[in-house]
């Protein structure tokens, strides 16, 4: 792991706080003196700050209640009360995941591993913080709870719940989030025209305060600390209804060759599995020309080449398709007698004088 880390798992402090210790040279391994803050060690390296053999202290988390009344600081200017004047002297070393203003209550968690307290603060992460909230006036869930989900601007910036739901009373409801505003629960109401008169969390994640005494504290094993880590972000409801609807659509059976009399090999599409005669491979256009010439209704209406609708409707540079079995268009006539190999498309039509027809109509 990186040095930094190591010395903030020693106790030294924050990450960003040893590497003060680790620029000023006080940092020695394995006899050397490093500055470097990329500096990577290992398990058997020797590592000593001004002379001392720092070593590593063992991942503790801890689930407290804290109560109403206590600050989330290591020391108060005011004299108050703070969270670590409810733990040992073992666990004066730990940081507190977030934290509760001194008129809120419930779970906190204290830890020394910086792994976890990313995982939980991150607003990337989603993990969801419960809240049980009780007013000081009724509310009306069908006019307030949809404008606490659907967000507002506050103080400490734009601030939304993921779920707001009543418990059989106007004045006591639920609220989940996954933001970490300060005093975020108390501006988003105070917004809607209320006084919050009791707070608590009674949830992070999969932790319940259920089962907590206040003021008291208990250590997570490895196994509940790693669930932490395990829980996958919520599905939106959006996916979740289409995969529901996907898993009830059976997929459809293959459709069986048919056996009908009427239903003729010469009538049904084989350009996927019939291969051209020249062996080639078929195209798009091949594709749709071969199903052009195999359609009975414009074989039957237009059997003579000289009754073709191209010779008819046809306008002079108009597109006539691809292939070498295209109908040419006649070419004009060049002043010697030969024909043009320029010349393209049918000839233009002249105004009629005398009863002639126009070139290009009669017999070829």
């Amino acid at each position: 792991m990186r040095l930094n880390r190591f010395l903030s798992l020693c106790g030294l402090g924050s990450r960003r706080g040893v590497e003060a210790i680790i620029a000023e040279g006080q940092v020695s391994i394995n006899g050397s003196y490093t500055r470097s803050l990329g500096t990577v060690v290992s398990d058997e390296d020797e590592v000593r700050v001004n002379g001392r053999i720092m070593r590593a202290a063992k991942g503790v988390v801890l689930a407290l209640h804290k109560p109403k009344g206590y600050v989330c600081s290591r020391g108060d200017t005011h004299d108050r009360l703070t969270i670590y004047d409810l733990l040992p002297a073992k666990f004066q070393n730990l940081h507190h995941v977030g934290r509760l203003d001194k008129e809120s209550e419930g779970l906190l968690l204290m830890t020394n591993r910086g792994d976890l307290s990313h995982r939980l603060m991150h607003p990337s992460q989603g993990v969801e913080k419960e809240y049980e909230v009780v007013v000081d006036k009724p509310l009306d869930p069908e006019v307030h709870f949809p404008k606490l989900v659907k967000g507002m601007m506050t103080p400490e910036g734009f601030a939304k719940a993921e779920r707001v739901w009543a418990e059989n009373s106007h004045y006591r409801f639920h609220l989940v989030l996954k933001q970490g505003l300060k005093r975020q629960i108390r501006h988003m109401l105070y917004f809607l025209g209320f006084e919050v008169e009791r707070l608590i969390r009674v949830r992070i994640g999969w932790l319940a305060i259920k089962g907590l005494t206040k003021g008291g504290y208990k250590e997570l094993t490895e196994t509940e600390v790693a669930r932490f880590f395990s829980e996958t972000k919520p599905v939106s409801a959006a996916p979740k209804k289409a995969r529901a609807s996907s898993e009830k659509s059976s997929p459809k059976a293959p459709k069986e060759p048919s056996h009908d009399a009427f239903d003729s090999e010469d009538t049904r599409p084989t350009t996927r599995s019939r291969p051209r005669e020249d062996g080639r491979k078929r195209t798009a256009a091949s594709t749709s020309r071969s199903k052009r010439e195999a359609s009975p209704k414009e074989k039957s209406k237009f059997d003579s080449p000289s009754k073709s609708p191209r010779s008819r409707s046809k306008r002079p540079g108009q597109s006539e398709g691809y292939g070498k079995d295209r109908p040419q268009a006649p070419r004009k006539p060049s002043s010697t007698g030969k024909s043009s190999p320029t010349a393209r498309g049918p000839a233009r039509k002249k105004p009629s004088s005398g009863g002639k027809r126009p070139p290009g109509r009669g017999k070829r």
